[in-house]
Formats: structure tokens, sequence, C-alpha cells
């Protein structure tokens, strides 16, 4: 398939730059992936949409305050964002601009504390802290990573909101969105219908905002990211299909994670980096229903959601969303969406 045939006109009003004053109160857009009925509803709807017996599978990343802000030894601003921790003192990053960043570079970084800069691995810079503690100085000094398209300078509401309220395992620099949507409230409501809850890990990399650069989209390579799926989750997931039930992902990170530990055909524990690159023609092997927010024009997540409910019916259901007004992307409204065989 080609790039265009994800294109959608989105008008920049609709890009919602602050999250709703409660996590439950956005809309909720209902895509019956076989037939491809929509239907407006609310998030506290979400109950009416499964069934006791269903599973519903949570991404427990937390995000971690991942962009420092700092000066060069000339005095030159310098952006970093820290993509991987690789131990106490260590990380891969972006920097911008980076051209002038050579080994052995120092960066000040505002509030105080210093990277080193120790090497490249491709693209990445790789920092030391000259403290010996990294998530200390990033506690301390650091911005909540809020995505390019929310136009503001991250605030003190973003540090909780910006994050979801089962967040557990630090490691994202991007929130799994679909998450955000649920409160404790909620949680407790869907126990109580008798919806099975399973965690896995899928620590959200910068690459999920790299824009797809060739047209024909099979080329494409998609960009590492940590998946952790364990045996307890593998065990959910097979007591759920014996008695009849559906696996409903929370989030595209949820599906990916899933998928991978499934990619022999069976959902095996796995624990390591994926780049799987979910697109139309992709057989799933685990997921049955997807609760997911709206995603950017041209990206693999819409390629991803695609792929699940089928092209005509998503690309029609991002037209109708435009055309109710929905709110778009992190901090926007949602979607739930069954398979399409």
């Amino acid at each position: 398939m080609h790039l265009t045939d994800f294109h959608y006109e989105l008008p920049s009003e609709l890009i919602a730059q602050r999250p709703l004053a409660e996590r439950g109160a956005s809309r909720l857009l209902a895509l019956d992936g076989p037939t491809g009925r929509l239907r407006d509803l609310v998030f506290l709807d979400l109950p009416r949409l499964l069934r006791p017996g269903d599973l519903l599978v949570l991404n427990d990343t937390r995000v971690m305050r991942a962009r420092l802000l700092g000066r060069k030894p000339t005095g030159g601003r310098v952006e970093v964002l820290i993509e991987r921790l690789l131990g106490p003192e260590a990380a891969l990053a972006h920097c911008r601009p980076g051209r002038s960043l050579h080994e052995g570079t120092e960066v000040d970084i505002d509030g105080g504390g210093r990277l080193v800069v120790a090497g490249r691995e491709g693209a990445l810079f790789h920092l030391v802290a000259r403290d010996g503690d990294l998530p200390a100085l990033m506690g301390r000094c650091g911005h909540v990573p809020l995505p390019p398209y929310i136009e503001r300078p991250d605030d003190e509401a973003d540090v909780e909101r910006y994050q979801t309220v089962y967040a557990a395992r630090e490691g994202a620099i991007a929130a799994p969105t679909a998450g955000l949507h649920f409160d404790e409230a909620m949680l407790a409501r869907l126990g109580a219908l008798g919806v099975g809850l399973a965690r896995v890990t899928l620590h959200v990399g910068a690459g999920t905002f790299q824009p797809v650069r060739v047209e024909r989209i099979e080329a494409h390579q998609m960009h590492a990211e940590w998946v952790e799926v364990g045996e307890g989750l593998c065990g959910q997931v097979a007591a759920t299909r014996a008695a009849g039930g559906r696996v409903v992902a929370v989030g595209t990170t949820s599906v990916r994670s899933l998928e991978t530990a499934a990619a022999d055909g069976a959902l095996r524990p796995y624990r390591g980096d994926s780049r799987l690159f979910i697109r139309p023609g992709y057989r799933f092997r685990v997921v049955d229903a997807l609760i997911t927010n709206f995603h950017l024009p041209e990206s693999t997540l819409l390629m991803l959601v695609s792929a699940f409910a089928g092209h005509a019916q998503v690309m029609a259901a991002y037209r109708h969303a435009v055309a109710r007004r929905y709110r778009f992307f992190s901090y926007g409204d949602a979607m739930f969406l069954t398979r399409r065989s």
C-alpha cells in the first residue's frame, strides 16, 4: 500500500492541547470491524461494550521525565531527550542540535547537573551523568516529554495527567495514551462486571512519532521498543480463550506487545526489543478488540488500526470523527474497535 492511502485532513483546532478535567470525560467512537457500523458514545459507556469474561490488557509502562535542557561549553542551547536508560549513570538519547556534540563534550543541564557525550550509536548519543546518578538528575531537572504536536511547555498538571493511573515500570518517553482515559472508578466498574485485567510492558520510544518517509509502506523500518510479556499474562489469555472471552488490548502498544510475543504462532513469554510493523494484511493472533486514541495521518499507528478493523472502515471512521469534532491525539478522545475477520 501507499503512504497516501493513510492520509486524512485534520483541522489543527481538533488537536487536543490539554486533557479534559476528568479522565473519563472523553468521547468514544465505537467501530464494528466486520460491518463498519459506527456509534458515537462517551468513554463512560465502555462497560456496555465489554462482556463478563473479557480480558483487558494494559501497558504498565511509566513515562520518564526524559526531556532535559542545557548548554554546551560554547553557550549554545541543547535539548536532550532520553530514549533508553542503560543503567544508573548512562543513557542513549536524542540531542538537538547534535552536529557539534562530539565525544567528550559536556552539557550543563538547567537546574544543576552535567552530562558527558561518551559516543554515538547511530542517530543516538551515548550520554553519561557526571555525578553518576542519571535518574536523580532527570527527577530533579527533567520535563514531561509532551509530543511535538502539543504546542506548549509542559506544566505541573502534565506530571500526573500524562501518565496512566496504573503506570508502574519507568522507561517510556511517551504515554500509552489509550490508558489515559481510565481512572480507578472505571477499573473498579469493569472488575465488578467480570472483566479481567492483565499487564504487559512496552516502553514507548521517540520513534512512535517518527514519520514514514517511504511511499511504499512495506519498505518502512520500525524503531525498536522494549517489550515484556510474562508467563502469567500468557496463562490469563489462555484461560480467557478457553472460557470464550475476548482479549481487549488497551492501546496499540499492548497490541504490539501481545503480537510480538505470538510471532511464531503461539503466545509465549517474551522479553526483548520489538520492531514489529503491523500493517494491512497482517494476521492477528491474539487481540480481538482494541481501545485506542486517534492517530496522526500517515503514521504506523494508523496503519496498525487499519490492519485491525479494515482500511476502508477506519478511514471512514476518521472522516466521521473529524466531521463530528472529536478531539485528536494524545490528550484527545478514544475509539473502541472490534477486529475485522
